[in-house]
């Protein structure tokens, strides 16, 4: 099920951007922003781990429903990125969502790790992906207003 729901939101998100590179080419963007490769490199296993932290979390014996809500509420937050930011053209808009999405990984990093251990420290790297990704945006955001 996790699986599933991941790559749902991987594949809107791939499909978005596909669509809005050329008008992401001409924007300003910082120094420190790493090479397009990058992100593929860093997404593909990362959204890994989720499917796994969340097999996992949804395994054990917590609050299964909360856990469930609060990785749908993040898949849902995580997939309306993409087409924010490249299908609307809004580097402001995405900050929005992604701002809320942070906030959607500290629930569920804290639901996860009160349901399993390794559920929760499994999902270290999209916090740590996404807080990034948030400051990469801001940046953009700000140079392109």
């Amino acid at each position: 099920m996790t699986g599933a729901a991941v790559t749902a939101g991987a594949v809107v998100g791939g499909r978005a951007s596909a669509s809005g590179m050329s008008w992401y080419r001409t924007l300003r963007k910082p120094p420190w922003q790493p090479p397009r490769q990058t992100f593929a490199l860093v997404w593909t296993p990362v959204y890994a781990l989720i499917a796994y932290a969340g097999a996992r979390a949804l395994s054990s014996d917590g609050d299964r429903r909360g856990v469930a809500s609060a990785l749908a509420v993040n898949l849902a937050l995580n997939a309306a990125w993409t087409p924010l930011f490249f299908r609307a053209r809004s580097p402001w808009l995405a900050m929005l969502d992604v701002v809320a999405l942070d906030v959607s990984n500290v629930v569920l990093l804290r639901r996860f790790l009160r349901a399993d251990r390794r559920a929760g420290l499994a999902l270290v790297p999209y916090v740590a992906w996404t807080a990034f990704a948030t400051a990469l945006n801001g940046s953009i955001a700000g140079r392109n207003t």
